[in-house]
């Protein structure tokens, strides 16, 4: 079998370029200990090789590998979405449906489409609360506007990130940087036991500091970076791996799409990221098309 760190494009190619082999390996990662029915928990099972199924000796139940996940009833073939899954995870800056299009060969819509389906697959909902020390900053996602000055902000969407200090992140689009919402953010994916919290001197960051926790900010007005440990830079970080991608790769980006910068990032050391990915999506729910344009 090969080895997930192995995986590299060749590799990929080499080993799932069938239907057969993606099937088989998607049965591997859904059902470790053998084929269970999804219905009853069954392992009493049927397979019928001509139909890609399987049937419930207990229940009577057919279905697939693929029956409830983002792949049922795909009308694109199995290894297409093996690539564009390790294109999207392994592409530092990202790809843009454009790039994915011609790499894979599909229409402009399909691949906008799978990408984004992959992305919403990639979010991190068990993601554990940040502790230790955390930095917390946000950012503005939007294009400049003719006529307007750099600090016209009227177009742009706001995002906020924390960052546990040599760990993972959390981004988020909000309405706005006020107190309400920005407390709010740092409250939800914060543990009650955070060391230290490390900000800018924005006014609405004041009073997040509690018995367990302490608040210390950089006055980056008064052009101070930082203060012995105190400092926003590891979470401008991502902001600026955010911001190249924007213009590296998708030029335009909706910023509710964060989701695979955000699995990316906190599996940069994770040598089985490809297997985590296809993981994700074996227990995603299909997002439909009218979900996905939508606000």
């Amino acid at each position: 079998m090969l080895k997930e760190q192995e995986i590299n494009l060749v590799s990929l190619v080499e080993n799932y370029h069938s239907e057969e082999s993606c099937r088989a390996r998607m049965e591997e990662l859904r059902w470790p200990e053998g084929v269970e029915c999804p219905r009853c928990d069954s392992r009493d099972i049927a397979r019928m090789e001509d139909r890609h199924q399987y049937q419930c000796r207990s229940c009577r139940y057919q279905f697939s590998v693929t029956a409830g996940t983002i792949f049922h009833d795909t009308h694109l073939p199995l290894w297409k979405w093996f690539l564009a899954v390790y294109l999207i995870v392994e592409s530092k800056k990202g790809i843009s449906a454009n790039q994915l299009k011609r790499t894979i060969g599909v229409s402009y819509k399909t691949a906008w489409y799978l990408s984004h389906r992959i992305r919403a697959a990639l979010k991190e909902v068990d993601a554990q609360l940040l502790k230790g020390i955390v930095e917390v900053d946000e950012t503005f996602v939007g294009g400049e506007v003719e006529g307007k000055g750099r600090g016209f902000k009227g177009n742009k969407t706001v995002v906020v990130g924390a960052m546990q200090r040599g760990g993972n992140i959390c981004l988020q689009v909000v309405r706005g940087t006020d107190r309400e919402t920005l407390h709010g953010f740092i409250r939800e994916n914060t543990a009650d036991d955070t060391e230290a919290i490390y900000t800018d001197e924005w006014p609405a960051y004041k009073g997040i500091a509690d018995v367990d926790t302490k608040h210390e900010a950089v006055k980056h007005r008064a052009k101070e970076w930082a203060r012995g440990e105190v400092h926003t830079n590891s979470i401008e970080n991502v902001w600026s791996l955010l911001k190249r991608s924007i213009v590296g790769s998708y030029h335009q980006v909706s910023a509710k799409h964060l989701d695979e910068l955000e699995f990316r990032f906190n599996n940069r050391e994770n040598p089985y990221m490809f297997r985590d990915a296809l993981c994700k999506l074996l227990v995603a729910n299909c997002l439909p098309y009218a979900k996905l344009i939508g606000d």
